[in-house]
């Protein structure tokens, strides 16, 4: 079933060697320790809203876009975006990119136009959807947190009048 997309995706070209600054092992080294989920932020964000009482799902594989906490029982999912991959700030940052920019831009453009169809396919499903930056959930957990609780007590009242 192709997907009809709002706007022409981003091709990102494949990573050349020669364009990197490292070989194949040291990369390969360097980009082993680099984790997608399990995050500190995550870990935190995860116990603090376990804390609070409510259960999830962690890396919900049936939702798109693998949401790294998802409660489906309050149609609410929650992702904790890393700042270098996901383009935080992607404007004034994309000029410092100096070593295979055409891969990096291009790789980087794509997971934003990414997150923005995963947003909204969530969206038409009917969830609500979250998005935090990991240094945002590093140093205001609390202030996050407080979002996410708001929202999933109004859906709660929702439920418990009807």
């Amino acid at each position: 079933m192709p997907k009809k997309y709002p706007e022409e995706r981003i091709k990102v070209p494949r990573f050349r060697e020669e364009d990197g600054f490292y070989t194949t092992p040291e990369r390969s080294k360097i980009m082993g320790k680099i984790r997608g989920k399990n995050t500190k932020p995550e870990l935190a964000f995860r116990k603090a809203l376990w804390d609070a009482g409510y259960r999830y799902r962690i890396d919900y594989k049936k939702l798109i876009g693998k949401p790294d906490i998802a409660l489906k029982k309050y149609r609410t999912v929650i992702f904790i975006d890393g700042e270098f991959w996901h383009g935080y700030n992607w404007e004034e940052r994309k000029d410092k990119i100096k070593t295979n920019r055409e891969f990096w831009i291009a790789k980087i453009e794509r997971n934003i136009q990414r997150d923005q169809e995963v947003n909204e396919a969530l969206y038409e499903m009917g969830y609500t959807v979250f998005r935090y930056w990991e240094t945002d959930v590093k140093k205001n957990l609390s202030m996050c947190l407080g979002e996410v609780l708001t929202h999933l007590k109004e859906v709660r009242a929702a439920f418990s009048q009807s």
